[in-house]
């Protein structure tokens, strides 16, 4: 068994980090690069991009709504047509970065508040994947299974590979549980390891009401902001190595 271990990076401005990258860059199998809109500025994406490189780690654009102050977790009224263009700009953004660089982007995938609306938004959804499709038809689009960015990115003939986020808790209908709720992030290294234990063994997840989710994920991912996130995903790589399982690259994963 192969699977991708996924993490969101490049989140900083100038000096200011988020996160351990460098350390992570060791772990992970992909990441996901903040473009400019809700975090990252081109010196932080260089660096990261070439890092990656350097490891082998795919590197993908995270396409977030236009809000550096919220962090892009806040929830924006713009119009899909609007965010279209958006996301083609943030694509070109890292895409720009990675030919300067020799590397190649391979996925798009969406943070925050823009991906959580995209789940269950489907005018929204089908903008994204049309951002994509415009962009470049051979991106993978990341997402969660059965959410509306799923059903868009393949109605575009795009191919998506499917995560589960190890440090969120999920609700009955397997949508993350908001940030803004008590037990949102699941910070004990044990519950994350029980989590991703039982994902690997029998495909199912528990939700945070106690509903027993059927899951079928090509890729894991660790918050590179949560707290402890090295040290989480040192758990979640042992624990894939523990059921037999071995890390590497979604496109590797799905065959």
């Amino acid at each position: 068994m192969k699977i991708d271990l996924n993490s969101d990076m490049a989140e900083g401005f100038g000096a200011y980090r988020m996160a351990e990258d460098e350390t992570l860059l060791d772990i992970v199998s992909s990441a996901n690069l903040a473009c400019g809109f809700h975090a990252g500025d081109a010196v932080i994406m260089d660096r990261t991009v070439r890092m990656a490189k350097e490891r082998g780690v795919a590197v993908g654009a995270h396409i977030g709504f236009p809000d550096i102050m919220g962090f892009g977790r806040r929830l924006m009224q713009v119009d899909p047509k609007e965010m279209e263009k958006y996301a083609i700009y943030q694509l070109g953004a890292l895409d720009g970065i990675c030919r300067a660089a020799g590397a190649k982007m391979a996925h798009a995938s969406f943070h925050g508040a823009l991906g959580n609306l995209i789940a269950v938004d489907q005018p929204m959804a089908d903008a994204m994947a049309r951002a994509v499709r415009a962009f470049d038809k051979t991106l993978f689009v990341s997402s969660a299974p059965g959410t509306a960015i799923a059903r868009a990115a393949e109605a575009e003939g795009l191919r998506v590979f499917t995560k589960f986020l190890a440090d969120r808790a999920y609700d009955a209908k397997g949508l993350l549980v908001s940030r803004k709720l008590p037990g949102s992030m699941v910070k004990d290294a044990d519950a994350v390891r029980e989590r991703v234990a039982r994902l690997l063994t029998d495909g199912t997840v528990v939700a945070i009401t106690g509903e027993v989710l059927r899951m079928k994920v090509d890729s894991i991912l660790i918050h590179s902001d949560t707290a402890g996130a090295v040290e989480l995903a040192r758990t979640i790589r042992a624990a894939i190595e523990a059921a037999g399982g071995t890390i590497a690259p979604f496109p590797q994963t799905l065959g």
